[in-house]
């Protein structure tokens, strides 16, 4: 993709699924990728292998860089240092992709407080105040940059059982399209990714079982489930100069699952 080569980018949440899909595809186009973690540095190396394997096949003489880079996005002192961390080591953040995320099964009544909030907390505070971290770096160096949101289709289609996370989507929406308006006059370019299904290690349960695999796939109208490789193509695309004049958007990657699968026959009201 045209203008990725030898950027600079901080993934979180990409040790696997469709963070680690990203991390992978951006060290392919050439950018140096910090690859934030909660827990223990371990989590990184599948990532980092696999992403210098990737970009250069020799990972010694590899011209990409890669950076462990731990933090909890749902504390606010832990972003502030993973940001600074990463413009000390890299010199700037040219790409933000705000990919941490979780989810917590409950009907709406019975969920505990706590629950929801760590949701909330995680999923869309976590994603402003990485922003906002970012943000201030590049305007302090007057940087362009490119910062996207992986949200969901969730972000329009209403999920039961699941209200934290389907409300915490539906507020990176208006998150992105805020920033957009706020920084268009500043370079600093905000979109958001929205996948659908999307075959994923978080996914496992539907995607090993045939019975649940197929009604999943039953409301897709291409009638199967994305993969992380094709979402990170369409944030790879989004963080390029092919994209240079977008902002403000979510692009939906999801099969046509937000087109109404159940309405592709012809009825009458």
């Amino acid at each position: 993709m045209k203008g990725l080569k030898g950027k600079n980018a901080l993934i979180t949440g990409a040790t696997s699924g469709i963070g680690q899909a990203i991390a992978i595809r951006l060290a392919q186009e050439g950018c140096n990728i910090a690859i934030n973690y909660r827990k223990s540095v371990e989590d990184v190396e599948d990532t980092e292998e696999m992403a210098m394997q990737k970009a250069c096949g020799d990972i010694d003489n590899c011209g990409v860089k890669s950076l462990p880079v731990q933090g909890d996005v749902s504390k606010e002192e832990d972003i502030i240092r993973m940001v600074n961390t990463v413009v000390e080591q890299f010199g700037s953040i040219d790409l933000l992709i705000n990919n941490a995320g979780i989810q917590t099964e409950c009907s709406s009544h019975e969920i505990d407080t706590q629950d929801f909030d760590r949701v909330l907390s995680v999923n869309l505070r976590g994603a402003f105040l990485c922003a906002r971290e970012t943000i201030k770096h590049q305007l302090a160096q007057n940087r362009q940059g490119v910062i996207i949101n992986i949200s969901s289709v969730h972000e329009i289609i209403p999920r039961p059982m699941y209200v934290s996370y389907s409300i915490s989507k539906g507020g990176m929406e208006n998150l992105t399209k805020t920033l957009a308006l706020e920084y268009a006059g500043r370079g600093i370019r905000v979109n958001a990714v929205a996948p659908g299904a999307t075959i994923t290690p978080i996914n496992q349960d539907w995607v090993d079982n045939p019975e649940k695999k197929a009604v999943v796939e039953s409301h897709i109208p291409m009638s199967r489930a994305g993969t992380s490789e094709e979402m990170a193509a369409a944030v790879a695309f989004l963080a390029s100069d092919e994209a240079a004049y977008i902002t403000g958007q979510t692009l939906f990657v999801d099969g046509g699952l937000t087109l109404y699968a159940d309405f592709r026959e012809a009825w009458s009201a």
